[in-house]
């Protein structure tokens, strides 16, 4: 994959496209045999199938969750036991090398959730390694994670310091993986994470910051960028902290990227309110505009969104059948014409009605139905726009690729506005976030001429209404 890996770089640079496909590498599909006992998948097998889908709706990268040797699969494998080994549910480590490389053969680039911020419990593990506390910290108010019922790393030690420097290593240069997603960076972040008065020890100097868990994530990107060029680190993080993903010479963390967790809390909260209300939400749509260039962001819609009875992406959606579609159809296209990169859950790209079960295979069944292939149609080509118009990407990470045309008409909850290339290609986007269609509407734009329309999300070919502008509009 020598190729791949000396393209990469260019595909990562903050004005490329970037769209994930965020799965949990057991449960996406499973098969079933006569008894009617299903089975998970190898990573060659996975490869085969997972391979040509990803390609097919037009994403530039998978993001896997935890694939490291974990010994309850009820955590998704974020409680994992070893950082260096791919667990042997999928197979040995020469399968999932190749289930990497055949990735690459075929233009996808692979991230992986990587934590370095807790281990689980286990005594088979590194809790209490040799009897006393190696790898965690001894004071169970610094080094035990109330939330998670795990140990948490102690980063201030040379030696656990190199150890988990040494895991991003081993992923990037053994596997060629192309990225890392630093899981619960908030709660390294902080020492009075999720912790209340008195249940907590303050840093040397008195505050609340957790010195050396910054090092250690400052030191992690200045490592990687040095010994892995091309790749990328990004953070879930979901404070407020300034400079996540400011370069570490300016004083930041030296984070590719940051999960916006502001804009996924704020969109998705509109998106559940019915559209007779959404007049008094309006702000909630259009806040994000106001900081989404103080970070590089990825915008995600991730697993988390859609398990612990927070329903799944289309059921949040208020409505009837045929409104739940529109209004995930509508959100979609918000989303991927919205500054900052993509990354969706698997199930979400065709409407999936239950919520995650990493136990179950994904509802391929739902398939067989207009509305559903509809959804999965729309996510295809709304990717294929985002690759091939640069104005939804050249310019993600600068004020000036995006312009307000209509951003306070609450009664109408209707939004406009453009987004520029870097050769002043302008791309239109209007949304109308009620199910009222709004007839003779006026949109002011900067440049007479006629405007072709690229993609209605209510169109008949995603099972809408097919209300539209009959493919072209004239200013």
């Amino acid at each position: 994959d020598q190729d791949w890996l000396q393209s990469r770089a260019g595909r990562h640079d903050v004005a490329a496209p970037l769209s994930i496909y965020e799965l949990h590498a057991g449960s996406w599909q499973m098969e079933q045999n006569d008894e009617g006992q299903w089975r998970q998948y190898n990573w060659r097998e996975l490869a085969d199938r997972l391979i040509p889908y990803v390609k097919e709706l037009g994403f530039t990268h998978i993001e896997l969750m935890p694939i490291m040797e974990h010994p309850f699969g009820g955590s998704w494998g974020y409680q994992l036991l070893a950082q260096f080994a791919p667990t042997a549910r999928y197979g040995s480590p020469e399968d999932f090398a190749a289930f990497v490389d055949a990735c690459h053969q075929a233009e996808i680039g692979v991230i992986l959730d990587w934590v370095p911020a807790h281990f689980p419990t286990d005594t088979h593990g590194l809790a209490q390694f040799d009897g006393t506390a190696l790898y965690e910290y001894a004071d169970p108010k610094e080094g035990f994670h109330q939330d998670w019922d795990t140990l948490i790393y102690n980063l201030g030690r040379t030696e656990v310091h190199g150890f988990m420097l040494a895991s991003a290593l081993h992923w990037l240069k053994h596997y060629h993986i192309d990225g890392l997603r630093v899981d619960a960076v908030a709660s390294m972040l902080y020492r009075d994470y999720s912790r209340k008065a008195g249940e907590w020890v303050p840093n040397r100097f008195g505050g609340r910051e957790n010195l050396e868990a910054i090092d250690f994530l400052r030191h992690l990107n200045d490592v990687v960028a040095l010994e892995a060029p091309g790749t990328m680190v990004i953070a879930e993080e979901s404070t407020a902290w300034p400079g996540v993903s400011e370069s570490t010479q300016k004083g930041g963390l030296g984070f590719n990227y940051k999960w916006n967790m502001g804009w996924m809390h704020d969109s998705l909260q509109y998106m559940e309110e019915d559209p007779i209300n959404r007049e008094h939400h309006h702000g909630k749509l259009s806040f994000s505009l106001v900081y989404a260039w103080s970070e590089r962001f990825v915008l995600p819609i991730s697993h988390d969104e859609v398990v612990h009875g927070k329903h799944s992406l289309i059921d949040k959606m208020p409505g009837d059948r045929w409104q739940k579609f529109a209004n995930l159809r509508a959100y979609l296209a918000f989303m991927w014409t919205h500054p900052g990169k993509k990354l969706l859950f698997m199930g979400c790209e065709f409407g999936q009605w239950r919520e995650w079960n990493h136990d179950q295979q994904l509802d391929w069944y739902l398939m067989q139905y207009a509305e559903h292939v509809g959804v999965k149609k729309l996510v295809g080509d709304l990717n294929r726009i985002y690759r091939e118009e640069k104005a939804l990407h050249q310019r993600d990470a600068d004020p000036t690729g995006f312009q307000w045309l209509i951003g306070d008409d609450k009664a109408n909850s209707v939004f406009a506005y453009l987004r520029w290339s870097n050769d002043g290609e302008p791309l239109l986007v209007v949304a109308n976030m009620t199910p009222v269609p709004r007839e003779g509407y006026r949109v002011g734009v900067p440049l007479q001429g006629a405007w072709t329309e690229l993609l209605n999300s209510d169109a008949e070919t995603y099972a809408g209404s097919n209300i539209g502008n009959g493919g072209e509009v004239s200013s």
